[in-house]
């Protein structure tokens, strides 16, 4: 197994770091990105950690290969803001359609290169989804139809099944919004495309093992780590 470290819109005012975790052994390709939005800060962390874990062995991957974009939006980041524009509302739409935004480009045109089966965009957002069903917090988010439905459900239960609050469990959500990456990924890439989303009033400490986790749940069910 191997980890290498590569530049994203190198030679850009957006280059932020991405990593390609590689095994010995074929199988699928297996994407993640995070920080989109800059006031997300427990997916960016979960997403580093799960790169580090890698680094020093903790994780291995037995097939297949892993991209991770840790921090997506390094500038909004920084300013601690969602980000001006609003990044997932600037992928592309349809066949034929361009980016909105280069960082938009550059992800997408990162996925084109190595057309991963699985994609998983970490989020944080307000409010809990066991409380109010309007809310996404503490759900994984799918298209209608969507390849990666069945699995989603699965994870959700064994997450739930480890969180004793039961305010802080997760649900289903399944939600259509166009300029998104998942969006993108899906209809464009042929990807099993997921959104996660931890809850902002949980603990941050938390919020970033319970992404981690989900993460995990996902590399087991894809087949890519044991």
């Amino acid at each position: 197994m191997s980890v290498e470290k590569h530049m994203l819109a190198a030679g850009t005012p957006y280059a932020t770091p991405y990593y390609v975790v590689s095994s010995a052994a074929p199988g699928p390709v297996f994407m993640i990105i995070s920080g989109v939005h800059g006031n997300e800060p427990a997916s960016t962390r979960a997403a580093q950690g799960i790169v580090n874990r890698f680094n020093r062995g903790e994780w291995v991957l037995r097939r297949g290969k892993l991209i991770i974009v840790p921090l997506v939006n390094v500038s909004a980041r920084r300013k601690g803001i969602r980000g001006k524009p609003d990044l997932n509302r600037t992928f592309p739409v349809g066949t034929g359609a361009k980016a909105g935004h280069p960082l938009s480009a550059a992800v997408f045109q990162l996925a084109k290169r190595y057309r991963p089966s699985w994609y998983l965009d970490l989020h944080e957002a307000n409010g809990l989804s066991q409380l109010n069903p309007r809310r996404v917090g503490q759900t994984l988010i799918i298209s209608t139809g969507s390849r990666a439905a069945g699995i989603a459900k699965q994870i959700v239960k064994k997450m739930n099944l480890s969180i004793p609050n039961r305010a802080y469990r997760f649900n289903i959500r399944r939600r259509e919004r166009a300029g998104t990456s998942r969006m993108a990924m899906q209809r464009l890439l042929g990807a099993k495309a997921v959104t996660v989303e931890t809850c902002w009033s949980l603990n941050f400490s938390l919020r970033v093992r319970l992404q981690s986790e989900i993460v995990s749940h996902f590399l087991r069910a894809a087949g890519l780590t044991g």
